[in-house]
């Protein structure tokens, strides 16, 4: 064999050799993501157990904020260790998810349309979250032939965002009554592009 020969297959055989060492989580990695784990649970235990002299709802704001670090956390550590696109879209579901549940919890304070809006907004948010983290993870997926892929996973995350924010806008027309009630849904129909 020539020396090129040689000198590329000893190269092509390295860059395998690298990419197969990237692909498999080394024994530091999987214990550092273990240790990360046990942290995040024990973490959560004690920001638990500091809820616990809270009453009502600021007791359960305080076990939503703690159960969505503990949750935010394990996914992290995961996305880290795993480093594919569906682990990190997880992760940011995950952060997207925790802010929806303390939301959530801290609209429930409040009453009548505000309360109903304050829901929609939350919900509308972790819509927002989630379709990013959707074409995030279809935009690493894919490849140059995956253009078509892309375009339809922006398109589908911007319908979703528009359903969700016609949905906050229609909530708050629901204080008016009679025709400024009906202008102001118009309005939503138009602006969300629903008419």
């Amino acid at each position: 064999m020539s020396r090129i020969m040689i000198a590329l297959l000893s190269a092509s055989g390295l860059a395998l050799a690298a990419t197969a060492a990237q692909a498999a989580p080394s024994k530091q990695s999987t214990d550092t993501y273990n240790a990360a784990r046990t942290s995040a649970e024990a973490q959560y235990k004690l920001d638990k157990d500091a809820c616990s002299s809270l009453k009502a709802n600021a007791k359960d704001i305080c076990i939503a904020e703690a159960k969505g670090k503990e949750n935010i956390a394990k996914a992290d550590a995961k996305a880290t260790y795993e480093n594919t696109p569906k682990t990190r879209e997880a992760a940011r579901v995950a952060h997207a998810q925790a802010t929806y549940d303390v939301a959530k919890e801290k609209c429930d304070d409040l009453s009548g349309n505000t309360k109903d809006v304050c829901v929609k907004e939350a919900k509308a948010a972790l819509v927002h979250g989630k379709a990013d983290a959707k074409v995030d993870r279809v935009s690493a997926d894919t490849r140059a032939d995956g253009a078509a892929k892309r375009a339809d996973a922006r398109d589908d995350a911007a319908k979703d965002k528009r359903n969700a924010d016609y949905k906050v806008a229609v909530e708050k027309c629901d204080v008016l009554a009679g025709s400024a009630k009906d202008a102001c849904v118009g309005n939503a129909k138009v602006q969300y592009g629903k008419s």
